[in-house]
């Protein structure tokens, strides 16, 4: 297939990309600079290019794609939530999505499929309560990002293109996220419990994020789906895993408070608590890989 993908630099997109050039599909790199010459690349993937704050999309590099993973979006963690970076969340998602349906909605011949990136967010906090894709939305900032994320794809159903929107949890990888952080630290010998330690993190493993990603383009679902493993746990779960994999004691927890003062509003995503299952992934016949977080925290090193 000749499949396009937004985020290609990213964790999880530059993942994906190794994923499908490896099987022999050619990918289109949606960047934000102008590709020099034809846009080929060492890899054999090519270049096409997009301005999602500007709204605009070079369609003459979208000519035969079959289907677009869109996955861009600044990141959540990677600074402050200050005013101006969350707008920045915000516009990087929802301006982006919007100007990618409007161009494939206009194109004469359309891609099958359009895998548009969401995340857990979406639900709020939903402390020890199991969700699937039936719950409502919650009412925080990131809830509140992820349906208009969401929302903006509309234009692609609308012209006849099968829309899903993966809600992705905490993707468990060293090179990356916030496992990626979490690493350098627990291998020191100094990780510990984050807040109370009785928050739920829904993870997935990357691999089992890429191999979703392809079960989606190449499926029939369509609307949310679930990219979580099947049992989400406690953090105080994840630090006894990081602990036994890396073989490493977990000592030194870390107080809510200190949280609040290090990363500020942000520190609400970290205690906060989504118990999030894949109810429609599994209902599908998707199979995991690394359903556990031992095997999830194993398959990251």
């Amino acid at each position: 297939m000749r499949i396009a993908v937004t985020g290609s630099s990213g964790l999880i997109g530059s993942a994906l990309v190794r994923s499908l050039l490896a099987d022999g599909h050619q990918v289109v790199r949606l960047l934000r600079h102008r590709p020099e010459g034809a846009g080929a690349r060492a890899d054999g993937s090519t270049e096409s290019y997009w301005d999602p704050r500007r709204q605009q999309v070079d369609t003459a590099g979208l000519i035969g794609v079959e289907a677009v993973v869109h996955l861009a979006g600044a990141g959540v963690g990677d600074h402050r939530w200050t005013d101006a970076y969350k707008r920045e969340i915000r516009e990087s998602r929802v301006l982006g999505t919007a100007a990618l349906a409007e161009a494939l909605a206009g194109l004469d011949s359309k891609p099958s499929v359009l895998v548009s990136g969401s995340a857990i967010g979406f639900y709020g906090q939903t402390g020890d309560r199991v969700i699937d894709e039936t719950a409502v939305p919650g009412d925080d900032f990131l809830s509140r990002v992820c349906q208009e994320w969401e929302d903006a794809a509309q234009p692609a159903a609308d012209a006849g293109i099968r829309v899903v929107h993966p809600r992705t949890g905490l993707v468990v990888a060293s090179g990356g996220g916030a496992w990626g952080r979490m690493f350098p630290l627990f291998r020191l010998g100094l990780g510990g419990r984050l807040g109370s330690g009785r928050q739920y993190w829904s993870f997935v493993s990357l691999r089992d994020e890429v191999a979703a990603l392809r079960f989606l383009v190449d499926g029939e679902l369509s609307g949310p789906v679930n990219l979580t493993a099947p049992e989400p746990v406690t953090n105080r779960e994840v630090t006894a895993a990081m602990g036994r994999v890396l073989r490493r004691p977990t000592p030194f927890p870390v107080p809510e408070a200190a949280l609040r003062a290090v990363l500020g509003e942000f520190a609400v995503e970290v205690v906060g608590s989504h118990r999030v299952v894949p109810s429609r992934l599994l209902e599908a016949g998707f199979r995991f890989t690394d359903p556990t977080i031992d095997q999830a925290v194993a398959a990251a090193l």
